[in-house]
């Protein structure tokens, strides 16, 4: 551990020292963080949050974003006991700034708090319509969300404002701890081989890291929390509690939904199958067609997988290796292809047994391939799997992507969704510029406006050059007034609509739209 135990266990600067709070239970900080993070309602929200597909109409009990995060602490739990358990690992993870079960479980639940509804098409839209319509430089994204919420929004700390985490447990949240554009300095993005996540999107150059946990408006929260471990680690690399849940997040996410589109039979035996043993009996000759021949022959069975192999070259040759992943391929072919998917799922015992046992065995033998790298290359953190299983979890994931995320009725049900949050978003926004309804704004609106303009004032005095695109000057007088007000309805109008379930998203906006004569409902939850 820490020699400055206070240090990690400290709140903001005004509050140091453990704190309790009305309703903790836990003495212990680690202990009563977690249990905060647990009981919150953004927490509990995540129930009805999707994970890729709504389950609705299936019959079938897929995961969520609160299922899922319970996977991921139950795995992070599991990592963590297994690096304390290896006395090899004791003086490296002191050097490092310890490493605490409680502290990776709280952030291992936390994690997707900020998610929006919709999953990840739901962050794009909002990103879109945060930069676009808002001139908000920092856009929208779900860690920066996470990290915003258990800082500022949630209502349960002190002078409730956020959740009073320790600081060990807010660094443990930061998956990508730096902001969009400017934190630290030089920004991670810049560097030669950025670290995973920093790069800017192909799509959308000139906009920043692709991933960042952090808005400007809680830069000060995360250098607090990050201030204990200065000197341990790099400004911009995460912490070891940050990387077990790092890791144990793509556990979960390469094994579950693998289960859930088994169970609703959108992965077919025949199409996984033809992909991977296509690849399997081809990989030399695929190995021999340059870039062009691989984009022209793009239907061929087996060339998707070919790609993966050579991007994984490109971003990751500090651990991308050819024998390895013709190994993970085999490896998947024989657990996945032959003994799970070549049976549908007909929800018998029998059926059930094996997707427990396909995950029971894929679970542990990733939990099982855990290593401590003081000294770690930029493109990983300081926990990272072995060779082996980090090429299993890219196969797996892969057979996610290609299977299911491409999957055109996905696409259109998902067009659908941007359509819903885009036309939610401007209905709220038209009411927050309705000065004559302003009496009558949903408590929590009115709440998240008033924070996000006294947030972007202080900015204005302290960070002017962080209200404005880069290259860009604040305008000045009325029309600066006019800018910090579209940037703070923005602001707010994102954090509420982040806040809602996706059933309560599609509720408000048929209230709004005028499609239904209901009166109660529980939109206004948050």
């Amino acid at each position: 551990m820490l020699s400055s135990e206070p240090s990690r266990t400290g709140r903001r600067s005004e509050r140091t020292g453990h704190r309790q709070l009305a309703g903790d239970v836990a003495v212990d900080p680690f202990r009563a963080d977690r249990d905060r993070v647990s009981s919150s309602a953004f927490f509990a929200r995540l129930g009805g949050v999707t994970q890729v597909v709504s389950p609705s109409g299936s019959g079938l009990l897929l995961h969520n974003r609160l299922t899922h995060s319970l996977k991921v602490a139950n795995v992070a739990r599991a990592l963590a006991e297994r690096l304390l358990r290896d006395p090899a690992n004791a003086d490296a993870l002191s050097r490092l700034g310890g490493l605490d079960g409680d502290v990776v479980e709280a952030a291992a639940l936390g994690h997707d708090l900020g998610h929006p509804p919709f999953g990840h098409l739901g962050e794009a839209v909002l990103d879109r319509l945060a930069r676009e319509r808002f001139a908000l430089p920092d856009g929208f994204e779900g860690n920066a969300q996470s990290f915003r919420i258990v800082s500022r929004i949630d209502v349960r700390g002190i002078e409730a404002e956020g959740l009073d985490l320790t600081a060990a447990v807010r660094a443990a949240l930061l998956k990508y701890p730096w902001t969009r554009l400017a934190r630290p300095q030089p920004h991670p993005r810049h560097m030669p081989s950025p670290p995973r996540g920093a790069s800017e999107p192909e799509e959308a150059p000139g906009t920043g890291s692709a991933k960042f946990s952090c808005y400007i408006t809680e830069l000060d929260d995360m250098q607090d929390c990050r201030a204990a471990f200065a000197g341990r680690i790099e400004d911009w690399q995460q912490t070891v509690e940050a990387s077990i849940m790092d890791t144990a997040d793509d556990i979960a996410y390469a094994i579950h939904d693998v289960e859930d589109f088994h169970r609703v039979g959108i992965l077919q035996h025949t199409t996984v199958s033809h992909e991977l043993t296509a690849w399997l009996g081809q990989f030399a000759e695929f190995g021999t067609l340059t870039d062009a021949e691989l984009a022209a022959a793009s239907s061929r069975p087996g060339l998707s997988l070919e790609r993966l192999r050579r991007r994984l070259k490109a971003k990751d040759a500090w651990i991308a290796d050819d024998e390895a992943f013709v190994s993970a391929v085999k490896k998947v072919v024989a657990n996945l292809v032959t003994k799970l998917l070549e049976v549908p799922f007909d929800r018998s015992k029998q059926a059930e047994q094996a997707v427990a046992a396909f995950s029971g065995e894929w679970t542990r033998r990733l939990v099982e391939g855990i290593r401590l790298d003081e000294h770690p290359t930029t493109r990983s953190g300081h926990v990272a799997l072995a060779v082996e299983q980090w090429h299993e979890v890219q196969v797996l994931k892969f057979v996610h992507r290609r299977f299911v995320l491409q999957r055109p009725d996905l696409a259109l049900h998902q067009r659908g969704q941007d359509r819903l949050l885009t036309k939610l978003v401007e209905a709220l926004d038209n009411w927050l510029i309705d000065r004559s309804e302003a009496a009558r704004l949903p408590y929590r609106l009115r709440d998240l406006f008033d924070g996000a303009r006294d947030e972007l004032r202080a900015l204005q005095t302290d960070a002017p050059d962080a209200l404005v695109r880069p290259g860009e000057t604040l305008p000045s007088g009325a029309e600066r007034e006019r800018h910090l007000e579209r940037m703070a309805r923005g602001r707010a109008v994102i954090d509420f609509v982040a806040s809602l379930t996706d059933e309560q998203a599609a509720a408000l906006l048929e209230a709004l739209s005028g499609r239904t004569t209901q009166l109660w409902s529980d939109t206004f939850v948050l």
